[in-house]
């Protein structure tokens, strides 16, 4: 093995597998007198720093479990001009979590409050802030059966360690009394820590009909309202604009 041979194979086992294979075109430019050798190594450690941050953007989405990766530039604005984009806008610097605040997007289905959710965790993601996407039905299973397991405070704490949680679609289906008081110990343990995206088709004031448990309804808004944005959206359904179509 020569030493340019050696140099690939160091470089492949440090991880640095692009700056490899970018190798030889650089070597080229710098045995040929285009560029120095300065030049070069600048041009390859910008491209290996380029392609690891986008590796562990990738990294970060695919943990976060979003059921479909959608980008805020996607949203149509124009179509649901009750969503202001510069409160949004506002949103993707992520200022909120400085300040444990929660967002609640509060609408009929099909208006985008899933998608402005994903948006917004997408953002959340690439600047690097630990994020996790989950169905109100699927996390309240989940906190079900650690309940039955005995593991519900563990199950919990994991939960609580998330900067940023989206809870999708609560009270699209209907939410059992007990299974309303997880859903509190949860929001309580974020409570002033940590911030919570929550989508939603049920007015607040509704909360407590639907997750059959008034005194827990009001003790989760408590914690959710006291520093929150509600963004409401009075617009039409895209899917049913797109099957009319």
């Amino acid at each position: 093995m020569n030493q340019y041979e050696q140099l690939r194979s160091n470089l492949s086992q440090l991880n640095l597998q692009n700056l490899a294979e970018n190798l030889e075109y650089y070597r080229k430019l710098v045995n040929n007198q285009e560029i120095s050798f300065t030049e070069a190594l600048l041009a390859l450690t910008q491209q290996e720093l380029k392609y690891q941050n986008e590796e562990r953007i990738k990294r970060s989405i695919k943990r976060a479990r979003f059921p479909i990766v959608k980008e805020l530039a996607e949203f149509d604005f124009n179509f649901q001009p009750s969503v202001n984009p510069k409160v949004i806008s506002e949103f993707t610097t992520m200022s909120f979590l400085d300040t444990q605040e929660n967002i609640i997007f509060l609408g009929s289905p099909g208006v985008g409050k899933t998608h402005l959710a994903i948006g917004l965790g997408v953002s959340a993601c690439k600047q690097g802030i630990r994020t996790l996407f989950i169905n109100c039905h699927e996390l309240l299973l989940r906190l079900t059966r650690a309940k039955e397991k005995g593991h519900l405070e563990r199950v919990i704490r994991r939960y609580e360690r998330y900067d940023l949680l989206i809870i999708d679609e609560l009270g699209y289906l209907p939410i059992a009394s007990e299974d309303a008081n997880l859903l509190f110990q949860l929001i309580n343990g974020r409570y002033e820590r940590k911030s919570t995206i929550i989508t939603t088709n049920v007015p607040l004031s509704s909360w407590g009909t639907v997750l059959h448990n008034q005194a827990a309804a009001e003790a989760i808004l408590d914690r959710l309202v006291y520093r929150s944005h509600v963004i409401k959206i009075k617009g039409k359904s895209y899917r049913l604009a797109s099957a009319q179509n």
